[in-house]
């Protein structure tokens, strides 16, 4: 499944098109290595997203191609969720 279609099922991302401007922007990595939108992702994948200042990694656990809102969370497990220091 395409990373930006994975961030927005599970609800990670709540819009596609915010999702593949973050990718596309350079704020997301799968498995350590920068990824673009159309990345595809396989079950067991490590990724580490950027927003703002806060850094979440997540691993995936299922792909699905929709979901309920309550079932979203199921998808994937928050690994770590860490602030990150703005250079100034």
């Amino acid at each position: 499944m395409r990373l930006d279609k994975y961030l927005k099922v599970s609800r990670i991302i709540k819009r596609r098109t915010v999702a593949k401007e973050v990718a596309d922007k350079g704020r997301i990595k799968v498995n350590g290595i920068l990824a673009k939108s159309s990345t595809d992702l396989k079950v067991n994948d490590q990724v580490e997203i950027r927003f703002g200042n806060k850094l979440l990694l997540v691993k995936v656990l299922e792909m699905k191609d929709s979901t309920k809102k309550e079932d979203a969370a199921g998808m994937y497990e928050i690994i770590s969720e860490t602030r990150v220091e703005e250079n100034v």
